[in-house]
């Protein structure tokens, strides 16, 4: 055979054989890696009974174990080539593909810290969950509960950890920051036959009296967001607006309301409107009712039916 074709045959038998050599070892490490996996695992079970440390124990285990066969495999088929820039190019591309969510977590708590869509002490909402920030850390903030199972932005008492990769992938809604108040709104029906106007009247006194402060700190408040943000709010003060459902006419009261008290202020608010209307003869509430309607008697004298049309 002709010396200049069998070098090429040559070479192509040696990258053959230090291929199945790296193959081999490659299965060997990955065979005394699961054995030692599972006989540490043997260990544990046997000397720790706790079964949250167990957890750990076995999580780490596998973590380390996962890691170390990574290295040792790359080092089984690059030490061959003599490419240690290549090995450590493909073992940070594992590591970016392995520590995905470590990564993005603290690429998260960069745009906290940068942006500041929230601070600690901010009420805020993220995907489903709402509560008032108490912790913020390079992989994680957290939030004190609000809502879910308890009525209004009441505190559940439940201490929620959420990854910093959220706030890349979720909106963010922030109750009180720069803007310390929300809009809120509470709706009052009383019947057609009530006096509407009336009420209305008393309850454009009750909400005033009760909003004269937020007011004045409002309008401060936006006058210094205006400066970061496109805020247009002209009228801060409340309204209150008619509009007719099935049962009645239906009175909507809206104002504004500190972010932390709205329930409380709701009560207030409510309160006031049961011992007033209750003094009102001619005011009701409405809810849901059979009634039969004799418009001969009930109706409008112009829109009665005639007798004579009646008879006929």
């Amino acid at each position: 055979m002709d010396e200049n074709n069998a070098e090429p045959f040559e070479e192509l038998l040696s990258e053959t054989y230090l291929d199945y050599t790296n193959l081999i070892e490659s299965v060997a490490i990955i065979v005394i890696l699961v054995a030692i996996h599972f006989i540490v695992k043997r260990i544990i079970r046997r000397q720790i009974e706790d079964e949250t440390v167990r957890y750990k124990w076995k999580k780490n285990l596998a973590y380390f174990l996962s890691f170390l066969g990574f290295i040792l495999i790359g080092r089984v088929w690059f030490q061959g080539m003599g490419s240690v820039a290549t090995f450590l190019g493909l073992l940070s591309a594992g590591l970016a593909i392995a520590l995905r969510d470590p990564v993005t977590d603290m690429a998260g708590w960069l745009f906290i810290i940068w942006r500041k869509p929230f601070d600690v002490g901010d009420r805020i909402e993220i995907g489903k969950h709402r509560g008032d920030v108490i912790d913020v850390r390079f992989f994680k903030f957290t939030i004190l509960e609000i809502g879910n199972w308890v009525q209004a932005d009441q505190s559940t008492g439940r201490v929620i950890h959420i990854p910093n990769h959220y706030v890349l992938r979720e909106s963010i809604g922030n109750y009180t920051s720069d803007f310390d108040f929300i809009w809120n709104e509470i709706a009052i029906i009383v019947t057609f036959e009530s006096n509407w106007k009336k009420a209305k009247k008393i309850l454009t006194d009750i909400v005033q009296s009760h909003s004269e402060d937020y007011v004045a700190d409002a309008e401060q408040q936006i006058r210094r967001a205006k400066k970061s943000y496109l805020i247009q709010y002209k009228n801060l003060t409340p309204i209150i607006y008619t509009e007719v459902v099935d049962i009645g006419v239906k009175l909507t009261i809206r104002h504004l309301s500190h972010a932390r008290r709205r329930r409380g202020l709701n009560q207030i608010i409510w309160e006031d409107v049961l011992e007033r209307f209750a003094r009102e003869d001619d005011i009701g509430f409405a809810y849901n009712t059979l009634r039969i309607y004799q418009n001969q008697i009930e109706g409008k004298p112009a829109l009665k039916p005639k007798t004579d049309s009646i008879s006929e």
